[in-house]
């Protein structure tokens, strides 16, 4: 009977839809087991074989627990909010929905011709109105929370409030704004109520504020760091600026310490928790204030190294510094907002990554040393970042190389004090004993006693204190997007007033343009339909709203507008809702609660998170702030959402090359290519054979500026280059999986994916390779040709045996590469002992079905099984049929090996001569005479020397 995959494994695919194989209980006496692959976005290009790594490994291991008697959770959804919809959207016309839902329809059509054991019946979409509902819910939570430092947890603001009323603030530890007013019982009391709100702004855990962005003016919106490439929009390639503007922020800042803590316990890959590490940057220092000389201000610096504040001869600010255009000297203007301007353009990272450009430039301005009095020039600087610390750093150029480079290039005098004395971090790595030398002050001290001292000082004049500061930055919350989840949000007053969760979701309205309007509002600025009426609780046309903008917010005038006001322009990022999707697969379909106490205490977290590295400072971040957040406010019972994560490496593509002639319409053959003045040009991998011969004629089609090319071919044949490259549309190296189902099989697929090395490193694809997999499904199942029920043999047993062994500490350790092996050597062994027991070759069958799930669930059925195999108990090892009883000696005559004897392990030294000396092979060789002597080593050789 032959191997006929198509039919096989479109058989099953539909008994586990219409059997909802997959579908896990919220209730079960069972271990709980939950499998999680982070959600894809559903592009228009759909999956290449790269994307399904990940997710057949997650299966493979969720398939195992179901076997081990797990209830297993294995969800899949869609991270379906994303610029790329809207500016597809901005091209055609063409809704986003509308586009999305294409795209989640094909993602859909392959994943499920993969046989992946998703339960779909809990598939989330985060653009769906009834997923994000509760993502506005959950911004609503921590609009109404501050974080107590005292508790060191997020607690209703209500609570906050009523300390307030009673104390002021005085002796509030809490995270707040800086620039936080002190203020008594007395005085709160006596602000207006829009006063009270713009306070608390200051402490809530999501609140407006003047931000630096990163603005892209083509695409009309904010970008994150990680959507910038080399100074420029991932998407499109578009310049991208630096720009202040009020957006909504995450105090995530709150959360800094406990998430640098919680990194230890989890088992997440080194790499990431130190890129985690990095990012939130813990640093232990003072906080100095320096006095601005003619100005009433103030500029704060952190230093990690206050003992050298002796040395600091000039302060340099970062351009986008509040206090530069307060400062800024008549004289030094023009050449100040020049600077601004061109830096600007600069993003961010580019300005970290630059570490030999030397610019600044003189305000024009003073300020005054905390100890000597002495004025301290005060420049501007992009090496100084705005978001970094407090925008500000004392340039100490006697201690650090880049402050001596600035000084060097601007001539700015350099102190001689720490003259001859070496202040590297290398130095200091024996920081108890380190000597701070040349310091009327700290002359002789510790590095640990002159810090100390230097504190103590600092807090006497009331000019410092000690501190710790964290790299880590507030994140912005808002985009100038459509394709989003809006705010649920109103504004009275300009005051942010939220919409109460009965009235939840305010959905996207529609709109005819998805560009920003033209008086520069996000796109929602287009919606007709976009004003709240409070009265009655619901969305009305904007006709209704008497109102002036003002920097994408709205002033009312209260007497006209009867209670409809306006509602928030911005919409959520992309990283909203995949911040707390995990936990609403665990009750995916309640409309009262974000997921029930019920679900949450079963399912608790994740056991196993499978996703790219990429995501380490963002999803991955952002989603164990609002996990604690949610721990805090009792919704979560983790504080940590996944135990396990596993970063999977990168399938690469093989690309193809053709070589064009600089100077003419040529391309010559790969062999041909030497000594001339050639390029390599990318060619469409699908038009190339396994022999890497191009199908010209076809690329000509594909290419047309090629038609009239000459191809110099090499015996007959276009041979093509090859490259390790990313597979990438734009490589032309994608290799598409329906392809490889349709030619080999979703079996062969999942084994080969696997079978191409571990699971955390990159490996290249090569679909010639995807046939030697496919050839060993064809011989298992052949295996299976003539079932007998007869008694398995001895060796029989060892192969299935030391198979379960293997295959179980593979598994465990997630070393899937090495099974395929397994099962390979345990195919050939079966095969070669002519095996056809049903005790042997039905538990193999389990073994690897996680592997290639509609063979085994195939083979489970001729086997005689009505059930699926999907919860068939995992084969038990048992370690008494890998004991070996015999032993099969070599039997040596003068040392030359002439025979083999099988003999039972526990015979004795004497028992083993005789057997020997018996034997009929024996006899013929020694043809009657006597040996001189016979050397027996047990369980090793015998030697009989004659």
């Amino acid at each position: 009977m032959n191997y006929n995959f198509r039919e096989i494994e479109a058989k099953w695919q539909k008994y586990w839809a219409k059997n909802q194989t997959f579908k896990a209980s919220n209730q079960s006496d069972k271990p709980k087991f939950y499998g999680l692959s982070m959600f894809p976005y559903p592009s228009g290009a759909g999956l290449h074989v790269g994307h399904p790594l990940g997710y057949i490994a997650n299966d493979i291991y969720s398939r195992y627990k179901r076997h081990k008697g797990f209830n297993v959770l294995h969800p899949m959804g869609y991270d379906s909010f994303g610029l790329p919809a809207e500016q597809y959207a901005i091209q055609t016309g063409q809704h986003p929905a509308v586009t999305t839902e294409v795209n989640i329809k094909r993602y859909r059509e392959q994943l499920d011709q993969l046989g992946f054991s998703f339960d779909w019946s809990r598939e989330v979409r985060t653009s769906d109105p009834k997923y994000y509902k509760w993502t506005q819910w959950v911004f609503i939570q921590l609009f109404d929370s501050w974080y107590n430092q005292k508790t060191d947890k997020a607690e209703d603001i209500h609570g906050l409030i009523s300390f307030f009323e009673k104390e002021g603030n005085a002796n509030i530890q809490a995270a707040c704004d800086d620039d936080t007013p002190d203020f008594s019982a007395e005085e709160w009391a006596s602000f207006s109520e829009k006063t009270k709100q713009e306070v608390l702004l200051k402490y809530r855990l999501t609140y407006l504020a003047d931000t630096e962005v990163n603005w892209c003016p083509a695409l009309g919106t904010v970008l994150a760091n990680d959507e910038i490439v080399n100074g420029v929009s991932e998407r499109g390639g578009h310049p991208v600026i630096r720009k202040k503007m009020t957006q909504w922020s995450m105090r995530i800042t709150a959360y800094a310490q406990r998430l640098l803590d919680g990194l230890d316990t989890v088992d997440w890959p080194q790499p990431l928790k130190d890129s985690q590490t990095n990012w939130i940057g813990r640093s232990e220092g003072a906080s100095v204030t320096f006095k601005v000389k003619e100005h009433d201000a103030n500029i704060e610096v952190f230093t990690t190294r206050p003992d050298t504040i002796f040395g600091a001869s000039f302060m340099t600010l970062a351009p986008e510094h509040e206090l530069v255009s307060q400062i800024t000297t008549p004289e030094q203007k023009e050449a100040i907002d020049a600077y601004m301007e061109a830096t600007a353009k600069r993003s961010e990272r580019d300005r970290m990554a630059d570490v030999k450009t030397i610019s600044g430039v003189f305000t024009g301005a003073y300020a005054e040393h905390p100890f000597t009095k002495e004025p301290v020039p005060i420049w501007i600087g992009d090496y100084v970042l705005a978001s970094y610390g407090t925008g500000a750093v004392m340039a100490v150029p006697c201690g650090d190389q880049r402050d001596y480079d600035f000084a060097k290039h601007y001539n700015i005098p350099i102190p001689n004090i720490f003259e001859g004395v070496d202040i590297s971090e290398e130095a200091f790595a024996d920081k108890e004993n380190t000597v701070i030398a040349n310091s009327d002050f700290l002359d002789g001290l510790s590095y640990k006693d002159a810090v100390k001292k230097v504190i103590e000082a600092l807090e006497q004049i009331g000019q410092g204190e000690g501190k710790i500061n964290y790299r880590l930055r507030d994140a912005v919350f808002s985009r100038q997007r459509y394709w989003g989840e809006p705010f649920p949000v109103y504004y009275v007053n300009g005051m942010p007033q939220m919409i109460a969760l009965e009235h939840l979701p305010l959905e996207l309205p529609e709109v005819e343009k998805y560009l920003p309007t033209e008086t520069g509002e996000p796109p929602l600025g287009n919606a007709t339909h976009w004003a709240w009426d409070a009265k009655n609780n619901k969305v009305v046309s904007n006709e209704m709203l008497s109102q002036v903008q003002h920097d994408g917010h709205s002033e009312l005038d209260s007497e006209s507008h009867e209670g409809v006001y306006p509602l928030e322009l911005n919409t959520m990022p992309g990283w909203a809702g995949s911040s707390q999707y995990f936990n609403r697969y665990m009750d995916p379909h309640n409309d009262e609660a974000i997921y029930s106490q019920e679900a949450i205490n079963y399912w608790q977290d994740v056991d196993l998170y499978i996703g790219g590295s990429e995501h380490a400072t963002g999803h991955l971040l952002y989603s164990r702030f609002w996990q604690k957040f949610l721990f805090d406010k009792g919704v979560a019972t983790k504080d940590e959402f996944a135990k396990k994560l596993i970063n999977q490496g990168m399938i690469t593509g093989t690309s193809a090359f053709v070589y064009k002639d600089l100077d003419s319409n040529t391309l010559f053959s790969k062999g041909l290519k030497e000594g001339k003045n050639v390029i390599p040009v990318h060619a469409d991998v699908s038009l190339v054979n396994a022999s890497d011969e191009l199908d010209v004629e076809a690329f000509k089609k594909w290419q047309p500026e090629y038609k009239d090319a000459e191809f110099v071919l090499e015996d007959g044949k276009y041979i093509v280059g090859r490259e390790i490259e990313k597979m990438s549309k734009s490589k032309y190296n994608v290799v598409n999986p329906d392809a490889i189902c349709e030619e080999y099989g979703a079996d062969s697929l999942r084994l080969y994916e696997m079978f191409l090395g571990p699971l955390e490193q990159s490996k290249p694809w090569n679909t010639a390779g995807i046939t030697g997999v496919h050839s060993f499904l064809k011989k298992m199942w052949k295996l299976y040709d003539a079932i007998e029920e007869s008694e398995p043999t001895a060796e029989n047993l060892k192969t299935l045996h030391k198979t379960i062994k293997k295959v179980e500490e593979d598994i465990e350790n997630f070393s899937f590469n090495t099974s395929v092996s397994t099962f390979m050597i345990c195919v050939n062994e079966l095969t070669a002992q002519k095996c056809k027991s049903k005790s042997i070759l039905e538990p193999l069958a389990i073994l690897v079905s996680p592997y290639a799930p509609h063979i085994a669930e195939e083979l489970w059925e001729r086997l005689g099984h009505n059930e699926s195999i999907a919860e068939a108990p995992f084969p038990i090892f048992k370690e008494k049929y890998l004991v070996e009883s015999t032993k099969e000696y070599p039997i040596s005559f003068n040392g030359k090996l002439r025979f083999k004897l099988e003999l039972p392990l526990d015979m004795g030294k004497d028992e083993i001569e005789a057997a020997v000396m018996a034997h009929e092979k024996t006899h013929a060789q020694l043809q009657g005479r006597e040996p001189k002597k016979v050397i027996v080593v047990p369980g090793k050789i015998v030697n009989i020397v004659g």
